[in-house]
C-alpha cells in the first residue's frame, strides 16, 4: 500500500482478533519508529512500555473502562512521559549529541545552557504538559507506521492513568502513562471495518495561500 491508500485502510479498530499476533519483526519496526519520532529539541522525554501479557492486559482493560481492545490486542503500546526533565536529563542528551556527532562543546554550550535555564524556570506541571505534547507526536507516527505496515490499531486516551502507573509499576522508572495504543489485526466481524471513512472535504480543511 502507498501511504494514502494505507491511511484510507486504517481505522480505529473496535474488535481485534485475539488469535492473530503481530510478528516480532513488525513489533521491532514499531519500536524503531517510536524511537525515531521527532520531539521538541530532540530531547525525547518519553518511553514506550510494550505489553504482551494477557493477565496484565486484562488488568489494564479494567482500568480502561473495560474497552475490549486493550485485552484482545496482540500487543499494547503504552506511551509514557518522563516525570523529570531537569539539568541532568538535558546534559545527558547533549553528551549523547557530542559522542555521536563529535560536535565541539563550545558549539553546544550556548544552546545547552539556554535549555537548562528555560526548563529550570518552568513549573513541573508545565513540563509535563510539554512532554505530553511530544507523546502525541509519537502517537501520530505510530498510527501512520501501523497503517503502512498493515497493522491494525486504536489510539486511546480513555483510561485511568494512575491505575496504569500502578499496574505497570511505572513509578520505579520515573514515568507516567499518557496514551495507549493496542495493536493487532481486526476481527472479521468488526462492524466498523466496513464503514466508509468520514472526513471533511479537503477544500474545507486546507487553506492554500
Amino acid at each position: 500500500m502507498n501511504s494514502v491508500t494505507a491511511l484510507k485502510w486504517r481505522y480505529a479498530v473496535k474488535k481485534f482478533d485475539p488469535d492473530k499476533l503481530v510478528s516480532e519483526e513488525k513489533i521491532n519496526v514499531l519500536k524503531t519508529a517510536f524511537n525515531l519520532t521527532a520531539t521538541s529539541y530532540g530531547l525525547q522525554p518519553l518511553r514506550l512500555v510494550l505489553v504482551q501479557n494477557k493477565e496484565i492486559q486484562g488488568k489494564l482493560m479494567a482500568a480502561s473502562y473495560n474497552q475490549k481492545q486493550i485485552g484482545t490486542a496482540s500487543h499494547l503500546l503504552v506511551i509514557c512521559i518522563e516525570n523529570t526533565v531537569d539539568k541532568g536529563f538535558i546534559e545527558k542528551h547533549f553528551k549523547m549529541v557530542q559522542d555521536i556527532r563529535k560536535t565541539p562543546d563550545e558549539v553546544l554550550h550556548p544552546f545547552r545552557e539556554s535549555l537548562i535555564g528555560d526548563f529550570e524556570q518552568k513549573p513541573i506541571d508545565e513540563v509535563k504538559i510539554w512532554a505530553t505534547h511530544q507523546a502525541y507526536l509519537v502517537l501520530g507516527t505510530l498510527l501512520t507506521v501501523c497503517a503502512v505496515e498493515g497493522i491494525d490499531s486504536c489510539p486511546m486516551e480513555g483510561f485511568e492513568p494512575k491505575k496504569y502507573n500502578d499496574i505497570l509499576k511505572l513509578e520505579k522508572y520515573g514515568l507516567e502513562a499518557v496514551l495507549a495504543l493496542p495493536v493487532g489485526y481486526r476481527s472479521n466481524d468488526d462492524f466498523f471495518a466496513s464503514l466508509k471513512k468520514v472526513r471533511r472535504p479537503l477544500e474545507d480543511t486546507v487553506i492554500e495561500i
